[in-house]
């Protein structure tokens, strides 16, 4: 096998590794013990199934299908948390654009990503003949990395604030660059950090 294959591999192994435990974390909060068991047993499962058969069959299908649902559920349920969660309507509008903002990224990382595996060699290519600085625009494998990136960062941290009970005040100021400064692009509350 060759070192491509082992770095795209670990890659896309990746991918699961951080959706997954978010999926969790949303899919058991305020749950029962038996039901906490449960989704941990079918989320490993889960796991297990597709990433063996995406590995040791080279199977692209249904790892690109799994991930887009895991987004899929990452995004709909922190979007209702926040409504549950959030009892202050400033806040929650912020926290909401923040987590449309880290869909975004998800979705365009996620576009690229399926971008660069079904066109890599002409991409290839096509970088060899622009060469730099052009070719750098082409790697889409490189931009996948950085949105998926900022999309990863925004579902943790949302996810983190809206589970650790309600919030009171707003957690964006405090988050790390993109976030206040999407957040002041998107029209909501004043993200720069209150003095004390």
């Amino acid at each position: 096998m060759t070192l491509k294959y082992h770095t795209q591999m670990s890659d896309e192994l990746s991918m699961h590794l951080l959706t997954t435990p978010i999926v969790y974390r949303l899919l058991t909060f305020k749950s029962s013990p038996q039901r906490t068991k449960l989704v941990a047993v079918l989320l490993t499962v889960l796991f297990t199934v597709v990433m063996v058969t995406h590995m040791v069959m080279d199977e692209f299908l249904l790892h690109a299908t799994t991930f887009g649902l895991a987004v899929y559920i990452i995004a709909t349920r922190t979007l209702k948390l926040i409504s549950q969660q959030v009892p202050d309507e400033r806040i929650r509008k912020n926290l909401r654009n923040i987590a449309l903002f880290g869909c975004f990224n998800f979705a365009f990382g996620y576009f690229v990503w399926l971008l660069d595996n079904w066109l890599c060699s002409g991409l290839t290519s096509l970088k060899h003949s622009a060469g730099l600085p052009l070719a750098f625009l082409l790697e889409l494998h490189g931009w996948w990395h950085i949105f998926t990136c900022i999309g990863g960062y925004v579902g943790v941290a949302l996810v983190d604030a809206i589970t650790s009970g309600q919030v009171r005040e707003d957690p964006v100021p405090h988050l790390a660059w993109p976030i206040p400064t999407a957040a002041r692009f998107l029209g909501g509350a004043d993200a720069s950090p209150k003095r004390e």
